[in-house]
C-alpha cells in the first residue's frame, strides 16, 4: 500500500499447462488486495501478460516478475517472510506480530502450488494457516492480505487505469475512463 514498506507475493510450484488460471488468480488477488507486486517462479508468461493486462487497464502500480530461482529472492529478502500454509499458525494469533514486523520492513508472503519444498518453511519467519482445512492459496492470500491492511486496501486509489468497474447492485458495467 502507498506510503508503507513493500508487499512481494511470490508464488512458488507454477505448473505450466496446469497453473495457469491459478496463478494468475493469485497475481489479481496479491494486486486488488493491496501488494506491490508479484514474482512467479517458473515460466509463466501466460499468467504474468493477463496480470500486466488487468493493470494496464484498471490501474496501478504493480509489477509482475518471473524468476526462475525463487531461492535468491527468499534468501536476499530484507523482511520478514511469511508462507502461507494450511499447516501453519492461525493467522489470528499472528496478525499483529506479522503488522508490527511490516510497520518498518518489506514483507514478502510465499503462496504455494505443488508440494513446497521444507527450506520455504524453515526460512519463513511466519508459517501461517489462514484455515487449517485444505483451501485455495487465492483465498488464504485474501484472507491474509485482508488482515494485514484490516480493511484498509479496499479503498486503495488506483493510477493510470484506462477503465472503472462501476459498482451495481445488478448486472455489470465496465467503462472507459475520460482524457486518457
Amino acid at each position: 500500500m502507498e506510503g508503507e514498506p513493500e508487499v512481494a507475493v511470490l508464488r512458488l510450484g507454477h505448473r505450466p499447462g496446469r497453473d495457469e488460471r491459478m496463478t494468475t488468480h493469485v497475481g489479481l488477488t496479491a494486486r486488488a488486495l493491496g501488494a506491490d507486486r508479484i514474482v512467479i517462479a517458473g515460466e509463466a508468461s501466460g499468467p504474468k501478460g493477463t496480470i500486466e493486462d488487468i493493470t494496464d487497464r484498471f490501474g496501478g502500480p504493480f509489477d509482475v516478475e518471473l524468476t526462475e530461482s525463487y531461492r535468491s529472492l527468499l534468501n536476499s529478502w530484507e523482511g520478514a517472510v511469511v508462507h502461507l500454509t494450511m499447516y501453519g499458525l492461525p493467522v489470528q494469533n499472528l496478525e499483529d506480530d506479522i503488522r508490527d514486523a511490516h510497520a518498518d520492513a518489506p514483507l514478502l508472503v510465499v503462496v504455494g502450488a505443488e508440494k513446497v519444498p521444507f527450506d520455504v518453511y524453515e526460512r519463513a519467519d511466519y508459517n501461517v494457516g489462514v484455515t487449517n482445512q485444505p483451501h485455495s492459496e487465492v483465498a488464504g492470500l485474501a484472507v491474509f492480505l485482508d488482515r494485514l491492511f484490516g480493511g484498509r486496501e479496499l479503498d486503495r486509489q488506483w493510477s493510470g487505469a484506462t477503465h472503472r468497474v462501476v459498482p451495481k447492485a445488478t448486472g455489470k458495467q465496465v467503462e472507459p475512463l475520460e482524457d486518457q
